[in-house]
């Protein structure tokens, strides 16, 4: 009998001797992050994974007076620090900035995919449980430090997005739009927010943005559940959309649709376009698939889960859908693959000197599922007069050094607003800290 149960350990082992060694090779990613960025970027053919190749670097804080590396020209401090886990900025008409203290939901479901979905976000600084508020934060003297903060309003629900309007004080909570009386200057929030519409929360993504039109209607990005509708189609119900919310009516519709995982949201100052930053899928591959910037309008369809970049089918998803093909929308702007792009803001207002006055900023807060890693910092993209990406950009380097010399994350940018003075803030989730980015020489 022990003989018997020896063989069965020694064939045990050799079986998972090759298949370890087979899981455990990373795909390494054959072309430059900036040749998957841009208008046209390369797009190759797909090397789909059934074991995700996983590098995420192992956060350890800012510690020894280390900070990010700006951009030649401008410069960066600390806005606050000792926050908890910060992920969202909001500027309120008097300067103020709210600050989303945020993180996933408690995960349901478990099994092979639970846990090493629950290991993957562990190791990437997250899941420490959600602070559930908005905090305040003010800088009354001007010297580019919040010296003043306060709970604005908590008992929340994974809350991201925000935005005043009308009276009110909209949040983004991962399951419902809530909104509460607020006139700026309060710092202290006490009444019982109010539900205005309810939609999905939770899952693989489940941070909302939102923001406010000049027509009075929201708009709120409502992430997938999972990666490629792994769970049926029916399980994406108004997911991997932007729904535009009448506060009046309590209603919404969907205004654009086939968006894996759309955050940040902004108004192009020039031409006025709304545009949407987009977390696209992954394991297929560490050169796929791009995630993107791009202007959005009512009845977009960007062909998730069956197409990705206007048109490419994924093969994975059955059943097929090949009636949606000649109608995805190709995204305007490529920033590469596994970037994750989350934070959204235009420089109409920026005094950040003339390389960075008239494009987008955005946060992308980087890849797990990459060889090499990506993003974990914020671009610039430079625009031309007519609203869209200038030609032949790519993405420039605005603040960088998340990552330091061993592949560790000091921090992780998220989201990015301008502050009233033209600097940028940038909230970092690892590093606790918002910092802000200023001309190095006051302009």
């Amino acid at each position: 009998m022990l003989k018997h149960i020896l063989r069965i350990v020694l064939i045990l082992i050799v079986v998972a001797i090759p298949v370890g060694y087979w899981i455990s090779r990373p795909d390494v990613a054959k072309l430059p992050l900036d040749a998957v960025t841009g208008r046209r970027p390369d797009i190759t053919p797909p090397r789909n994974q059934t074991f995700p190749t996983t590098d995420i670097a192992k956060p350890i804080g800012w510690t020894g007076g280390a900070m990010p590396t700006p951009a030649a020209g401008l410069k960066v401090q600390a806005f606050a620090r000792d926050l908890k886990h910060p992920r969202w900025l909001y500027r309120l008409p008097n300067g103020d900035v709210l600050v989303a203290e945020t993180d996933s939901p408690p995960r349901k479901g478990g099994g092979i995919k639970g846990w090493i979905m629950g290991l993957l976000i562990g190791s990437a600084g997250a899941d420490s449980g959600s602070a559930n508020r908005i905090t305040l934060l003010r800088d009354t003297n001007g010297d580019g430090v919040a010296d003043s903060r306060s709970v604005l309003l908590s008992g929340l629900n994974s809350p991201l997005g925000m935005a005043l309007t009308g009276g009110y004080l909209y949040v983004a909570n991962t399951d419902a739009l809530v909104r509460v009386p607020f006139t700026p200057g309060q710092s202290k929030i006490t009444a019982k927010p109010e539900t205005v519409v309810t939609y999905p929360g939770g899952g693989n993504h489940w941070a909302r943005g939102l923001l406010a039109a000049p027509d009075g209607s929201l708009y709120v990005s409502v992430g997938s559940s999972s990666n490629i509708a792994d769970n049926g189609i029916d399980a994406e119900t108004n997911r991997a959309n932007i729904l535009q919310v009448d506060p009046v009516h309590k209603a919404f519709r969907i205004y654009a649709a086939g968006l894996r995982n759309p955050q940040g949201m902004a108004f192009e100052p020039k031409g006025g376009g709304l545009w949407v930053v987009v977390n696209e899928r992954d394991m297929m591959g560490s050169d796929l698939a791009p995630d993107y910037m791009s202007q959005i309008e009512l009845g977009d369809h960007f062909g998730w889960p069956w197409y990705y970049w206007g048109g490419y089918p994924d093969r994975r998803v059955q059943p097929e859908n090949p009636a949606l093909q000649e109608y995805s929308k190709r995204p305007d702007y490529a920033l590469g693959p596994h970037v994750a792009a989350l934070g959204l803001a235009f420089a109409g207002d920026a005094k950040l000197g003339a390389n960075f006055a008239n494009g987008a900023f955005v946060g992308e807060h980087g890849s797990w599922n990459r060889v090499p890693p990506s993003g974990y910092k914020v671009v610039y993209v430079p625009f031309g007069d007519n609203g869209f990406p200038a030609k032949g950009v790519r993405p420039v380097d605005l603040l960088t050094g998340f990552l330091d010399a061993k592949g560790r994350a000091h921090g992780r940018p998220v989201g990015v607003i301008t502050d009233q003075t033209g600097a940028l803030l940038v909230a970092d989730d690892v590093g606790n800290t918002v910092w802000r980015v200023s001309a190095a020489t006051p302009r």
